[in-house]
Formats: C-alpha cells, sequence, structure tokens
C-alpha cells in the first residue's frame, strides 16, 4: 500500500456538506483509524463534528483509478482553525502527524504529503515570516521521517477570503499566497496548487463540497505530475465523473454501504441479510 500524509487546517480536513456531492466509494482506497486502515469513508478527517468533504477524496478517487489494483492509505492529521506555528516541529500537530506516519509505515510507503493552511495567518502581519516557518515543518517532516525529497503539495488560499462571514479576518490571503508561490520556488520537491475559481460555504472561509471536489482534482495532477498547477483544469468535471459519478460499485463496496446504512438505522435485518447472502 502507498500512503499519504494530510496536513493543515480546516479546508484540508474539510467542511464541504456531505449531501452536496457523491460519495467517493473505493474498495482500494483507506484511510488510518486508531493505527489500523480502515476502508476510506468520507468525512476523512474526525478534527471536528463538523468535519465534511475536503480535497483528499477526489485524490484518492483519481489515484485508484490511474493505478488499478493498487491501494493508497490516507493519514488525516488537520487540524481546523490550526495556525503555522501550532505546527512547528516541537509542537503537538507535527509530534502526532509524525506519530500517525509512523503507524502507517508498518505496513505502507509514504508517498506524498497534502497541504493547506494559512487562513488563520492571513492577517496582522502573519505573511513576513510564513514562508520560513512552512519550510521549518516541511524540511522537519522529511527529516523525522527519513524521506528527503518526499513531495509536498500545497494549496493556494481562495480569493473569496476577506469579504464575508468568517472569512473577513484574512485580510491578508493574497500575501499568503505569494509566499506559498515564494516557497514552491525555493524548495525542491514542493508543488503549487491553484485555487483559481473555488467557491465557499456560507460561512466565507470554507470551501464548500463542489470545488473540494476540484481541488483534489488539482492536488492529485501537481502530485501525479511532480509540476505546478497555476490554473483551474478544463478536464475537472469530467475527472470526477467517470472516477465517481460513474464508479461502478463492486461487492465489497456495496457491502460496506450496506452494513452502514444497517448501523445507521436506514436498513433493516432483513434487507441486510438478503444484500449478504444470508439464508434464514
Amino acid at each position: 500500500m502507498k500512503s499519504i500524509l494530510l496536513v493543515g487546517q480546516s479546508n484540508m480536513a474539510g467542511r464541504g456538506y456531505l449531501d452536496a456531492v457523491p460519495t467517493v466509494y473505493n474498495e482500494n482506497a483507506f484511510m488510518l483509524r486508531n493505527g489500523r486502515w480502515q476502508l476510506m469513508t468520507e468525512p476523512i478527517h474526525f478534527d471536528r463534528s463538523v468535519a465534511g468533504i475536503g480535497p483528499a477524496g477526489a485524490f484518492a478517487a483519481l489515484w485508484c483509478h490511474d493505478h488499478p489494483g493498487e491501494q493508497i492509505g490516507l493519514i488525516p492529521c488537520a487540524e481546523g482553525g490550526s495556525a503555522i506555528d501550532e505546527w512547528a516541529p516541537e509542537g503537538t500537530l507535527f509530534r502526532h502527524a509524525v506519530s500517525e506516519v509512523r503507524f502507517a509505515l508498518e505496513s505502507s510507503e509514504l508517498i506524498g504529503i497534502l497541504w493547506h493552511q494559512g487562513e488563520s495567518d492571513a492577517h496582522e502581519g502573519g505573511y513576513r515570516t510564513y514562508r520560513e516557518r512552512l519550510a521549518a515543518v516541511v524540511r522537519a517532516l522529511r527529516s523525522e521521517l527519513g524521506a528527503e525529497g518526499l513531495p509536498f503539495v500545497v494549496g493556494e488560499l481562495a480569493d473569496f477570503l476577506g469579504k464575508s462571514g468568517f472569512g473577513l479576518s484574512a485580510t491578508e490571503y493574497e500575501r499568503i499566497n505569494d509566499e506559498i508561490h515564494r516557497f514552491v520556488e525555493d524548495e525542491s520537491g514542493c508543488y503549487l496548487v491553484s485555487a483559481e475559481g473555488l467557491s465557499c460555504n456560507p460561512d466565507g472561509i470554507h470551501i464548500d463540497a463542489v470545488s473540494q471536489r476540484r481541488f483534489g482534482v488539482r492536488y492529485y495532477r501537481a502530485f501525479e505530475g511532480r509540476r505546478n498547477v497555476t490554473a483551474a483544469l478544463p478536464d475537472e468535471d469530467e475527472l470526477l465523473e467517470a472516477c465517481i459519478n460513474q464508479h461502478a460499485l463492486t461487492r465489497t463496496e456495496q457491502l460496506h454501504l450496506d452494513m452502514t446504512a444497517f448501523a445507521q438505522g436506514h436498513m433493516s435485518y432483513e434487507e441486510l441479510a438478503a444484500s449478504l447472502g444470508m439464508s434464514r
């Protein structure tokens, strides 16, 4: 199995509404829970009770599409509301991420890190030292994990910030983006993902579910191609349609879906038994 570390704040953890997009089901996509791999189910993160759709679901779907028969494992470590200083190498969030990766390394190969963070630093001059602090996080992660040159993919902040709702305070998001651009220019193995055209929930700060799916496509293309994605991609919707919306469920995926429905009280025991092929 290959694995991907997910780090940053709430727009990596995901706050897109779960019922706004088709759910990703893939028997080759997993997420780390309690040190063990479970079949991936959104929300992938549980940093808050309101966790929802982030970019990683679409990323995993495209990875599985391009690597048939192989498995991908997601390591969810993003923390909503976290500032860049909270990811300092001596801090709890950094140490937790390293600990989770070490569990994952017992049964997988770490192949990349996806990062999205900066809203909490987009005010009161937080941009001034953002690039240096982000570089310190990346270098320390690679060093701790013994993975020099490990691909690190970082997304821009969206341009709906600074205008309404909880996003009003993020007035310096463009300056944070400038620092992210400088960061990927200076640091080897680091790649940019454009936030062009992304839209938000009514709160003005969180990327909505439809845009998170598109963001995930861009993250995947940046990772897979080892290149910067500097604008929206023309085929995002077509890729999502092929990999998620038109994905025919396998027997394993359907059973997982039925077991979930039964556990949530949406399917009777008799219906579950019939799905499982159990005789009376």
